[in-house]
């Protein structure tokens, strides 16, 4: 089953509407608010049961906050995130915290740095089992039997988890990070840049771990990356992000072939192409990433838009389905024919 339709019977898994998340700026002797910085500004998208969702952008738009904003790693200042629970959408946003640590099972992190994310004066037996530990789940003999049983999963030897993580490369770290973040059976896993520190063989044995483990355990995976050619090859559906809102989702094949926003296209251009005569075609943005404590009126990305028109430095855009599955926050993206991946070399419509 593929397509829309398949989309249509799956059961909601996550719903974020409106999450914002606003920083202070404090300044003086008494530490008065002068400002915000807004990392996370209005975003809203879903998630399916047993759907891989790549969330995608430039360094500091905002993709790790958003993450760790619907696990509550930090609280957010407006929005909402839905958790399918028993049949309910409960609001992980603002449920008190001594109910949130029952939900906290069902969602997990694979954090981006293996060297950093794992304790090194712990044993992989005491990593992976930590979770099990925390939560009160099972004896000391059944805690090690599960450890067993994960690193069987990710592909490590159970001989190895009286091991130090000194012991072993980044990939054998990042193995460890994923089977610790399984232990409890989540039914969300949450991936900030999980290969970017990886070398790009081992990218690829790590991207195909997950691929397995979401298809055998029925993971519903919210994948944060910047790189486009890993997030064409693990992702059903992508939302694009620029300086704190989500700019465009849509199912990945449609979103490369057919981009609908602006900086969408931008973004395509840069994916690495076989052909050199291709490589010419690259769009090149001009102007800085708008500094989140002061972004322009209107659309964020229009300084830099080469279709901008006066509407989008005057009223900010909403986000719009303008085709199944396919939501913009773009003014002109009825009108503009951009340029994809699968057809570089078309013409665009527009100034």
């Amino acid at each position: 089953m593929t397509g829309d339709h398949a989309a249509a019977t799956r059961t909601r898994l996550l719903e974020v509407k409106g999450l914002k998340k606003y920083f202070p700026i404090r300044r003086g002797l008494l530490q008065k608010v002068v400002g915000q910085v807004k990392a996370v500004d209005d975003v809203t998208f879903f998630l399916n049961q047993g759907e891989t969702l790549s969330l995608v952008g430039e360094s500091g738009c905002g993709k790790t906050t958003t993450s760790r904003c619907i696990l509550r790693a930090i609280d957010p200042t407006a929005g909402q995130v839905l958790l399918e629970d028993g049949g309910k959408m409960i609001d992980v946003a603002t449920i008190p915290a001594g109910e949130l640590r029952s939900l906290r099972r069902q969602m997990q992190m694979i954090f981006q740095d293996p060297f950093s994310s794992l304790n090194p004066r712990m044993t992989l037996l005491d990593i992976v089992g930590e979770p099990l530990l925390v939560h009160g789940v099972g004896s000391p003999q059944e805690r090690t039997d599960r450890v067993v049983e994960l690193l069987r999963l990710v592909g490590l030897r159970p001989e190895y988890m009286r091991r130090y993580p000194h012991a072993f490369s980044g990939g054998q770290r990042q193995r460890i990070g994923i089977a610790r973040a399984l232990a409890l059976n989540p039914r969300l896993i949450v991936a900030d840049e999980p290969v970017s520190a990886l070398d790009v063989s081992v990218q690829a044995q790590i991207l195909n771990l997950l691929l397995e483990l979401q298809e055998r355990l029925g993971l519903t995976v919210l994948f944060v990356a910047h790189d486009l050619s890993v997030v064409k090859h693990i992702s059903e559906r992508v939302a694009v992000m620029y300086v704190g809102r989500i700019v465009e989702t849509a199912p990945t094949e449609e979103l490369f072939a057919s981009p609908r926003h602006p900086y969408t296209e931008a973004l395509m251009s840069a994916v690495p192409k076989p052909d050199p005569r291709l490589r010419s075609e690259r769009i090149v943005l001009q102007g800085e990433v708008a500094d989140p404590a002061n972004t322009p009126p209107g659309c964020h990305f229009h300084p830099r838009c080469r279709y901008a028109q006066a509407v989008c430095s005057q009223k900010a855009p909403v986000q719009e389905e303008i085709a199944p599955n396919h939501f913009v926050r773009c003014h002109r993206a009825a009108e503009l024919s951009l340029r994809g991946v699968a057809r570089l070399r078309g013409p665009a419509s527009g100034p």
